[in-house]
């Protein structure tokens, strides 16, 4: 178990580096220095003289490193392959990562780590909060759907009209429903209020999940019926195994047989969708924060990517990389303790 642990660790560790470094150096490879330079210097107004542009120019390619060579090695039309060693600006951000920094944002000169942090306080919680509802409702109802075999066909089909919907459109739905002073205005529309200065989910939890239910609900609605529909179809496979008819057989009730036997068999190929199940969120809480103006990674992220602030989106990246790297971990832990017999291969 320790050597399948450290194996997946490691290969974990590889994929986050490939997968960064191919967006860092294709991103870098896209920095248009003239555009970066001119934002700069128009939204500085003490700069005005020629030298003193001349100055800041050179600071702030210093400041990001693109005052050296992209990589390791560069094809030069007229002298050939170059080999710059350790000066460029790879393994510049190498070190840095290795240090536990992503650079600093072109357009905020902050650190990427503390702008990704802040926008978490906001995502984190409310992906969770959409994860763990999403799940308790699919099991609730995959088992009331196993249970009721008149009523499965009508749920069935509710859940794959639901599943057609996308989540942009279901999102602006509830808003127009439940935030919609013409209709029912139950819940804002946007933002949160004045928590959205300073958040402290301990000190006001009521208030702030009052202004995230619509965000959780979009999130809970869009991914709610894949989770139902597959634990139903592994509930209607258990049901017909031989344990299920012997237990029937001896007087066991379909609800009790459903949920004291089929249930716990039927979530091992439920849990392969955890892998999916956190990413996604994560990513559809991109849209829902943009929708409902929260001041998370959606904001975050749609700054940077009209602003061209290529650090940012690599440490959004990497992030979204690492949940999911984490979330086939979690599904692993999950399938060994469901089912014993899983045995871990050497």
């Amino acid at each position: 178990m320790i050597r399948r642990a450290l194996r997946q660790g490691l290969r974990g560790i590889l994929l986050t580096w490939l997968t960064l470094s191919t967006l860092f150096l294709a991103t870098r490879a896209a920095t248009d220095k003239a555009t970066l330079i001119q934002g700069t210097l128009e939204g500085n107004a003490r700069v005005s003289g020629l030298p003193e542009q001349l100055a800041l120019t050179q600071q702030l390619l210093h400041r990001y490193n693109l005052d050296r060579p992209l990589f390791y090695l560069a094809w030069q039309p007229a002298a050939g392959w170059q080999w710059h060693g350790s000066h460029n600006q790879y393994h510049q951000w190498l070190l840095q990562l290795a240090q536990g920094s992503l650079g600093y944002s072109y357009q905020e000169d902050a650190p990427v780590m503390h702008l990704l942090g802040r926008a978490l306080r906001y995502t984190l919680p409310l992906t969770l909060l959409a994860a763990g509802f999403s799940l308790l409702l699919a099991v609730h109802l995959a088992l009331w759907v196993s249970c009721r075999p008149t009523a499965r066909s009508l749920v069935l089909a509710v859940l794959h009209a639901l599943q057609s919907i996308p989540l942009f459109l279901l999102a602006v739905c509830l808003l127009l429903l439940l935030a919609n002073p013409d209709v029912v205005a139950w819940f804002p529309a946007f933002g949160l209020g004045d928590a959205e200065t300073e958040i402290n989910w301990l000190q006001q939890p009521g208030y702030l999940l009052y202004h995230l239910t619509l965000p959780v609900l979009s999130l809970v609605l869009v991914s709610l019926p894949a989770l139902t529909i597959q634990l139903d179809g592994a509930l209607q496979q258990e049901l017909s195994q031989k344990y299920i008819v012997t237990a029937r057989a001896k007087g066991a009730s379909r609800s009790r047989a459903v949920r004291q036997h089929a249930l716990r068999n039927a979530l091992l190929p439920s849990i392969t969708l955890l892998t999916e199940l956190l990413p996604s969120l994560v990513a559809g809480s991109v849209v829902v924060e943009v929708l409902f103006a929260l001041p998370g990674m959606g904001r975050l992220l749609a700054e940077a990517a009209a602003t061209q602030d290529y650090p940012v989106l690599v440490g959004a990246a990497g992030l979204t990389a690492l949940v999911r790297l984490l979330a086939q971990a979690l599904a692993d832990m999950l399938y060994q303790m469901a089912d014993p017999r899983i045995r871990l291969s050497q």
